[in-house]
C-alpha cells in the first residue's frame, strides 16, 4: 500500500493478508515522499498498528544508493509497530550491511527483520551472498518489473532461471522459500491462479498482492488441496507401516515422507486458524 495513503493502509490492515507492506518507493510520487515517511512513522509509533487486530507491518524503503533510504531507515527502525524492512534493488552484501548500520543507529538492529529485493542481473548473480550477508536478513524476493526491463525479457520463460536462482539461494542459506512477485493485473484472477501454480512448482511459497481480491486466489493456489492431503496421509501411513512403495508404484523414502508431513502440518495449521 502507498505510504502517502494512510486511509488505504488502514483498510489493508483489515483485509486478511498475512503481512501488509507500506511502500515508500515506487508507489509514492517524488513530491509526496516526505509526507509518506511522516504518515508511516505515525502509524508505526503504535506497537499494534491498526488497533491490534491487524497483521505485521513491513515498509519498503527507497533505493539504498539514493538520497532517501538512510533517513527512512533511521526514522523507522526503532518504532514499535515496525516488523520488517523491504530493501529494494539490493546488488550485493554491502547493501544489506549498510541497511543494518542505519537500522542500528535507529535503535532497531536487535529485532528488525530485513528482506532483500533482487531486481537486477547483478543482484541475481549475488543471490546467495546476499542471503547470507547478515543474520537480520530473513528472506529474498524478486522485483520482476525492474528485472524484466534490465534483461530485456519478453516472455515468462525468460524469468525461469532468475526465479529458480532466488529459490535455491534462499533455501541454501536456510531461509524460508521466497514469495512470488506481484501479478499486476488485479482483474486477471485466472492468470493469477495459473501463475501461482507455476510459482509453486518452482518452489516459491505465497505471493505478494496489490489488491485484496487477489488474496483468495493466492491462498487457494498455495494451500494443500484435498487430493494433496489424502496423498500425504497415504505416504505417512505407508512409512509408519515400514512400507517402501505405495500400491501405485511410488517409492517412499525419508525425503518423500518429510514433504508429506509438511503438507499435513500446513493443513492442520489452516484448520486451527
Amino acid at each position: 500500500m502507498p505510504g502517502d495513503r494512510p486511509d488505504t493502509v488502514a483498510k489493508a490492515l483489515r483485509c486478511g493478508a498475512d503481512v501488509v507492506v507500506v511502500d515508500l518507493e515506487d508507489a509514492v510520487a517524488g513530491d509526496r515522499k516526505e509526507y509518506a515517511l511522516r504518515a508511516t512513522a505515525e502509524l508505526l509509533a503504535d506497537a499494534a498498528p491498526g488497533g491490534g487486530c491487524g497483521p505485521p507491518v513491513h515498509v519498503r524503503v527507497n533505493a539504498l544508493d539514493g538520497p532517501l533510504a538512510e533517513t527512512e531507515i533511521r526514522t523507522l527502525a526503532g518504532l514499535p509497530g515496525l516488523a520488517g524492512l523491504r530493501l529494494p534493488k539490493v546488488q550485493g552484501p554491502a547493501d544489506v550491511h549498510r541497511a543494518t548500520v542505519w537500522a542500528g543507529d535507529g535503535g532497531g538492529s536487535e529485532r528488525l527483520a530485513l528482506y532483500a529485493l533482487l531486481e537486477s542481473a547483478l543482484g541475481i548473480e549475488h543471490a546467495f551472498a546476499i542471503a547470507t550477508a547478515h543474520p537480520a536478513l530473513r528472506g529474498l524476493a524478486l522485483g520482476e518489473a525492474d528485472l524484466r526491463a534490465e534483461l530485456g525479457v519478453r516472455d515468462e520463460a525468460g524469468l525461469a532461471w532468475p526465479r529458480s536462482r532466488a529459490v535455491v539461494a534462499a533455501r541454501a542459506a536456510g531461509l524460508a522459500p521466497p514469495a512470488q512477485s506481484v501479478h499486476p493485473d488485479v482483474r486477471d484472477t485466472d492468470g493469477l491462479a495459473r501463475s501461482c501454480a507455476q510459482g509453486r512448482d518452482l518452489g516459491f511459497w505465497g505471493r505478494a498482492a496489490i489488491h485484496p481480491r487477489q488474496l483468495p486466489v493466492i491462498e487457494a493456489a498455495y494451500l494443500p488441496s484435498a487430493a494433496e492431503i489424502e496423498a500425504a496421509q497415504e505416504v505417512v501411513g505407508a512409512a509408519g507401516a515400514g512400507a517402501l512403495a505405495l500400491p501405485d508404484g511410488r517409492f517412499v523414502d525419508a525425503a518423500v515422507v518429510a514433504g508429506a508431513r509438511r503438507v499435513l502440518a500446513l493443513a492442520r495449521a489452516v484448520r486451527r486458524g
